[in-house]
């Protein structure tokens, strides 16, 4: 899966998950650049190789379009573009208006469609990728993120639309993490017991790490995903179990 030469934009890759993936290219050998509003608070690097930042806010569709032309001037082709930037705060249906539900699905739904349409004539040249970065919660009900979730279901049925009509000159598929172990999850789920309790739940008992999503999408960019395109991939541990097999009484003793 070496991808040595190759250039890889990731968004919002200056912290948590996205970190997690530009390292993860860093490593197969690719040169990586980052970039969200806000730098990171210290390099994105792997061992002697560090991407490099450069700032963008996804919402602006001129901003964005000038940053994938900037890249692909600076570094003569763009490979991959990894649509990771996202995330949602807690807020049930009722107690938010239509408009701040928007915003979160314009973050998560038409930023990364605004991205990929803005790489695609740099990503054709190159014969390259887009790996989309969905959740769980676009599979499944999500109370507490309905936006979020139904965004993430959206961007999935995006890239499969994409990897139609961008064939086959480009790829598109989609991972889909479950839960992952950042440097937030102790706001999620509290101290490191809490963190425990809660990898418990999942069937290979723990939480996916950064590198475990990163490992993934370098793979969806390799030549050894040549033939894989419009795909969905699970990455979450095996699921969740079933709440009834917990109700169940009739095999307890």
């Amino acid at each position: 899966m070496e991808l040595d030469g190759r250039v890889v934009v990731v968004t919002g890759g200056t912290r948590g998950v996205g970190a997690g993936i530009a390292r993860s290219f860093l490593a197969a050998g690719a040169r990586v650049v980052v970039c969200a509003r806000r730098p990171p608070d210290e390099p994105v690097a792997a061992g002697d190789r560090t991407a490099c930042f450069l700032p963008l806010d996804l919402r602006d569709p001129a901003a964005v379009a000038e940053f994938f032309a900037h890249v692909a001037d600076r570094y003569g082709r763009l490979d991959c573009l990894v649509n990771n930037a996202g995330g949602t705060p807690y807020r049930l249906l009722g107690e938010g208006e239509a408009e701040r539900h928007a915003r979160v699905v314009a973050l998560n739904l038409t930023a990364p469609m605004t991205a990929s349409l803005a790489a695609r004539p740099f990503l054709r040249e190159a014969r390259g990728s887009i790996v989309m970065i969905g959740s769980v919660s676009g599979t499944r009900p999500s109370p507490g993120t309905a936006a979020y979730g139904a965004a993430k279901a959206g961007l999935e049925n995006l890239a499969r639309s994409m990897a139609v009509e961008w064939a086959p000159e480009v790829r598109v598929n989609t991972l889909v993490p479950g839960m992952v172990r950042t440097e937030l999850s102790h706001l999620h789920y509290g101290d490191e017991s809490g963190i425990a309790a809660v990898g418990a739940t999942v069937p290979l008992g723990r939480l996916a790490e950064p590198s475990d999503v990163g490992g993934a999408a370098v793979f969806l960019a390799s030549d050894r995903a040549a033939y894989v395109s419009g795909a969905s991939l699970l990455l979450h541990g095996g699921g969740e179990r079933p709440a009834f097999l917990d109700a169940a009484t009739a095999n307890q003793t």
